[in-house]
């Protein structure tokens, strides 16, 4: 009997439970994500995802000697007129792969999975670092790939799930660099990825700036570091990259001017309002009851190391808010970094009740069953439960919507729209360029507006008929003024170029 137990022990042991676990943990946050890549992009902040698609699109056809004219001749007009807010890394990446492939947004997808899933891995790596529990950093890794909205975010079409991962992997190359500031190992590998950070957008520079002084001030001396001629290497390091691409956007071609337009608005610090959406958009991306639970972990569970470093990362993201006070309130995927460090600061108090719970397990053989078999039903749950999430939410017909209102319009130019997301849909999937018409609050002078914007304008399309029916007085314009040349439920295509010859009174 003794034996049969012992068997049994060995069987459950932390060293075959912990490896299946992080592989299931990690195999299936992982696999989840791979569910349909080649969706639309209109799940997941369609505006800033179509964004990118667009730039990518106009890049390759630029390769493609045999594309139709009129398709080669818009896209290269739609990547002129695209703003370059960072360094188009994901959109070269996604070119480079249609060249093989085709034009497939599939590819952009994986690569940011696969960004995001390495991120886990060196996340995970730091809180074994940082709590010194194998089941606590595997925690960790289960809030980073478990979180619902981190699995959307992951999967998006833009450059955030890149800079997470190497805004992680600094920190974990740092904190080992605050261990032994010596090494240079550890300073090249932090000042690469910090550097690589920052380059890929800008905002990283607070995560990497809070990590360097949370590793410094939990193992080191401040003064003695900054003496060593690897801190300066390290800082060089972090800054040359996105130093260069600074420089050569705001002084030789001067396109970044723009970057750092309509950023910081002073007087909304001032604002209660600003801190309660700020705040809800933190919750959106992880609920209330996990901000608590990390705060007590960060607080009464984790050791110094780790509270200093937690202190450090959550007052670089409180000032980075403060900077980008507008986007910060507007977009919640600008605290996507938040989702590490709270993942970080949960691991100590899941590294308590984990450590209890394997205390109780071993002396029962039923307590241990339970313990299994509540993991694989916890986690097969969750993998099940985002499966049918993203199966259930799909935007295969509203992409269907704007391919055929680009057959309406038949692709002609000269075209203006009351239109959601800044009809950059319209544009990606309709091939047909636009320009956005203002929304009641920005409308208060509707003749000189309608003259300056639609004045030279061929068509005028309504697809938000909701803001349209806020709008009045353009309706009574439009429908007084214009024919209807076409017209559905869900759009209506005035006819600008042949108005009504006798208006109604």
């Amino acid at each position: 009997m003794i034996s049969q137990t012992n068997a049994t022990r060995n069987l459950f042991s932390v060293k075959y439970l912990l490896p299946l676990a992080l592989v299931l943990i990690f195999g299936l946050g992982m696999g989840v994500r791979m569910v349909d890549l080649s969706a639309p992009l209109l799940d997941f902040h369609p505006t800033r995802q179509l964004f990118a698609a667009i730039k990518a699109r106009g890049l390759y056809y630029q390769t493609l000697p045999d594309a139709p004219t009129w398709q080669k001749d818009l896209s290269t007009r739609q990547l002129e007129n695209s703003a370059t807010i960072e360094p188009p890394i994901m959109e070269h990446l996604a070119v480079f792969f249609y060249g093989y492939f085709g034009e497939q947004t599939a590819i952009p997808r994986l690569f940011s999975v696969i960004f995001w899933s390495v991120g886990g891995i060196f996340l995970f790596l730091l809180a074994c670092s940082l709590t010194g529990s194998v089941p606590g950093a595997a925690a960790a890794l289960a809030f980073y790939m478990f979180l619902p909205y981190a699995l959307r975010a992951s999967r998006a079409f833009q450059p955030d799930p890149l800079m997470v991962m190497l805004i992680i992997i600094f920190w974990w190359a740092v904190e080992h660099w605050g261990r032994n500031p010596a090494a240079w190992k550890w300073t090249l590998l932090a000042g690469v990825s910090g550097g690589l950070a920052i380059f890929v957008k800008f905002p990283a520079v607070f995560f990497i700036v809070g990590g360097a002084f949370g590793a410094i001030l939990a193992h080191s001396d401040l003064r003695k570091v900054f003496r060593r001629p690897q801190t300066w290497a390290m800082m060089l390091l972090g800054i040359l990259p996105p130093g260069i691409y600074l420089y050569y956007g705001l002084y030789v071609t001067r396109f970044l001017r723009q970057q750092f337009e309509d950023r910081f608005y002073p007087e909304t610090l001032l604002s209660p309002n600003f801190y309660l959406r700020w705040f809800q958009k933190v919750d959106q991306i992880a609920s209330v009851p996990w901000l608590a639970l990390a705060v007590l972990g960060a607080l009464l569970f984790a050791k110094r190391p780790l509270r200093i470093f937690l202190l450090s990362l959550s007052g670089a993201y409180f000032v980075y808010g403060l900077v980008f006070d507008y986007h910060i309130s507007s977009h919640d995927y600008y605290s996507l970094p938040l989702i590490p460090i709270l993942a970080l600061a949960l691991s100590p108090l899941a590294a308590e009740l984990l450590a209890r719970l394997w205390d109780r397990a071993q002396n029962s053989r039923l307590a241990l069953a339970l313990v299994v078999g509540v993991f694989l039903f916890v986690f097969g749950a969750l993998s099940v439960e985002q499966y049918l999430d993203l199966r259930t939410n799909d935007y295969r017909a509203e992409a269907a919507f704007w391919v055929n209102m680009g057959s309406v319009l038949d692709h002609q130019p000269g075209v203006i729209s009351l239109i959601t997301d800044y009809g950059y849909p319209l544009e990606y999937y309709g091939w047909q360029n636009t320009d956005p018409w203002l929304l009641a609050p920005d409308n208060k002078d509707l003749s000189n507006n309608f003259r300056t914007l639609a004045g030279k304008k061929s068509y005028f399309l309504v697809t938000d008929l909701h803001e349209f029916d806020l709008q009045v007085g353009l309706r009574t314009l439009l429908y007084r003024r214009y024919p209807i040349l076409a017209q559905g439920p869900r759009y209506i295509v005035f006819d600008l170029l042949h108005p009504l010859k006798a208006v109604k009174p």
